[in-house]
């Protein structure tokens, strides 16, 4: 059962990591020449940077191993390692999908994502739904199917998204696992991928070439930590349900961004209708949470 306190802080803990998530939507931009798919390597590479630095001020070394000690047997040890390329293909999408013309498809999946916690949390935790979330699910759920019928689909990058992190966030709260040690093992895991990545792909010297880089890279790391840092610890605070109606505040900022920085044509993530449902949708979670 969790307390008032927890559900406070992790309440406040999941407005500040949305918050910073928005604000990382834009290097893609502000770090060019570099390629969506070498930001999101770099975010990776400095991410893990960024925490081991965390973890050793903090002295959490001795936790982390403590966890790792507790897994007993193969399935354990595969359950905790399943995550990771869901994560490592997430922190792709968001890089890579504004520079190529898909950030609208993106943050409609941030849209629809909270729904489908909610839905999570009523049919795996067994939590309770009230009328107006069942509502805010339909709304959206009606405009998904309006998109499907007229269009024949709807963007792979919104599927992408609202579809791929539930299953993280699950297999991460099935083990228990904390939220620094899961990230790190996270970046562990990922480490090399990216820097054989940044190698064949001429990252590096991308990098090295340009001196802006040199202080906004070291920035994306800190800023990548500290976000999926309060979203962990955010997710094991709150309920489901909670925790995924909070998550509306970063889609709204998402799409402002899409429409008013990196100029995007607002048909091309959906139909108006889609959109309307989704916002009503939204603003029905809204009103359900302050009541």
């Amino acid at each position: 059962m969790l307390t008032t306190n927890q559900t406070s802080q992790g309440t406040i803990t999941a407005m500040a990591a949305n918050f910073l998530y928005s604000l990382l939507f834009l290097f893609g931009l502000l770090l060019q020449p570099l390629s969506g798919t070498q930001v999101a390597s770099w975010r990776v590479l400095t991410m893990f940077f960024s925490l081991v630095l965390l973890v050793s001020v903090l002295k959490q070394w001795q936790h982390i191993f403590d966890y790792l000690k507790t897994l007993k047997n193969a399935k354990e040890w595969f359950l905790f390692i399943l995550p990771t390329p869901i994560l490592g293909a997430q922190i792709w999408m968001f890089m890579w999908a504004p520079v190529n013309g898909l950030g609208l498809g993106v943050t409609l999946g941030y849209f629809l994502y909270p729904m489908i916690m909610i839905v999570v949390g009523r049919f795996f935790y067994n939590e309770d739904m009230s009328l107006l979330q069942w509502a805010a699910i339909i709304c959206a759920g009606l405009g998904v199917a309006y998109d499907i019928f007229e269009y024949g689909a709807i963007s792979w990058a919104t599927l992408f998204v609202c579809l791929g992190y539930p299953p993280y966030y699950l297999l991460r709260r099935k083990l228990a696992v904390p939220s620094i040690t899961g990230l790190i093992s996270d970046l562990v895991l990922l480490l090399p991928v990216v820097l054989v990545a940044l190698y064949m792909n001429g990252g590096f010297e991308v990098a090295i070439t340009n001196h802006k880089l040199w202080y906004l890279l070291p920035l994306l790391g800190i800023i990548s930590t500290a976000a999926m840092s309060l979203t962990m610890v955010a997710s094991q605070k709150l309920p489901v349900s909670l925790f995924g109606t909070l998550c509306y505040l970063e889609p709204v900022f998402l799409f402002i961004f899409s429409i008013a920085i990196l100029e995007r044509n607002l048909h091309e993530g959906g139909s108006m209708l889609m959109y309307s449902m989704i916002f009503i949708a939204l603003l029905i979670m809204i009103a359900d949470y302050d009541c």
